[in-house]
């Protein structure tokens, strides 16, 4: 699992320069929204799609260190299955010079495409089809289970599309949120307590979660403000179909809602926002969203916003990592 993560995180680095510098000379530079924040002007033309760095990095890693799991590989499969989606996304925006990439009806196809063989691997690995939710207990959903699975998928990847404003926003969010996961997969790994298909799986998962942080790191040292690249739809949709993946496969769903919480309260910050101007008389609660560029419009610098994000993922994630330890695990 650490080799993973090292050789991840040495790729990512190591191959940075280079990919940024092919980046430039292809021009396939950031087009910036006319209706957001007026400074994010001088980030146009900034090299976009390096989560194709983080991602080459972390295939790389697990491949070469993986046991191939079902588990693990489904979560490679929707990982790069989102980054896909957004991949064209940015080749459309880049293509036609505009800040609007993928039909938002398509990206939901393709997005359900990905559910459906996310479905195929859960019943092969015959997951329940319930949600346990901590001093509730099981909730049996049948088949609606599997309209959860492509909520959540559609959900995370959009989340942390939404997230990624920032300079080392989204990067570091997302380090956060994996490393939680990559956590809870070595402790139930502990918990297996004996060699058998369970162990490698679990430590699989683990093998995984640590290449994926560690090109999110080696990203990040070159994403971190003032950002020198940005990982575009392209990585953040990766890690927002990771994180959904990781929750399904180490049967956490109802945990997302605190590991992703920050992207969550983006999402939602999204949607009050449009509620309330079109049902509430043209109010804007926020200045503006996602709610980042709100505190933005409220004079907060980028760092202090990002390492506010990053405060405050951190506590979700600490708060969804003991109620994994306390109700899924068994220990006490």
């Amino acid at each position: 699992m650490i080799a993973a993560g090292v050789v991840a995180m040495l790729i990512s680095i190591l191959a940075g320069p280079k990919f940024i510098e092919f980046l430039r000379r292809n021009e396939f530079g950031q087009q910036i929204r006319e209706e957001g924040p007026e400074h994010h002007v001088v980030k146009q033309g900034t090299p976009v799609m390096g989560g194709l760095l983080m991602l080459l990095a972390a295939v790389v890693a697990f491949l070469a260190l993986t046991t191939y799991t079902v588990p693990a590989l489904t979560v490679l499969f929707v990982t790069l299955g989102c980054a896909a989606v957004g991949f064209l996304d940015d080749f459309i925006k880049l293509t036609h010079r505009r800040s609007l990439g993928l039909n938002g009806r398509w990206k939901l196809i393709l997005l359900g495409l990905i559910t459906v063989g996310v479905a195929v691997a859960a019943r092969h690995q015959h997951l329940p089809t319930n949600v346990y939710v901590p001093a509730i207990g099981h909730i049996e959903l049948s088949y609606a289970w599997y309209g959860l699975l492509f909520l959540v998928i559609a959900g995370a990847a959009n989340g942390v599309n939404l997230t990624d404003g920032l300079d080392g926003l989204a990067a570091g969010t997302g380090i956060i949120a994996l490393f939680t996961f990559a956590a809870m997969t070595v402790i139930a790994w502990i918990r297996s307590g004996s060699p058998g298909h369970r162990f490698d799986t679990k430590l699989d998962l683990a093998i995984v979660g640590a290449a994926l942080i560690g090109g999110a790191i080696g990203f990040l040292w070159y994403n971190a403000f003032p950002a020198e690249v940005f990982m575009g739809d392209t990585g953040s949709m990766a890690i927002g179909g990771a994180l959904a993946s990781f929750a399904i496969f180490t049967k956490t769903i109802f945990l997302l809602l605190l590991i992703g919480g920050i992207f969550l309260i983006e999402a939602l910050s999204v949607i009050i926002q449009v509620f309330a101007f079109k049902y509430l008389g043209g109010r804007r609660p926020f200045l503006m969203t996602p709610i980042h560029h709100h505190f933005e419009m409220k004079a907060w610098s980028e760092t202090k916003i990002m390492v506010r994000f990053w405060i405050v993922t951190g506590i979700l994630c600490a708060a969804g990592f003991a109620l994994y330890y306390r109700y899924f695990t068994g220990f006490r």
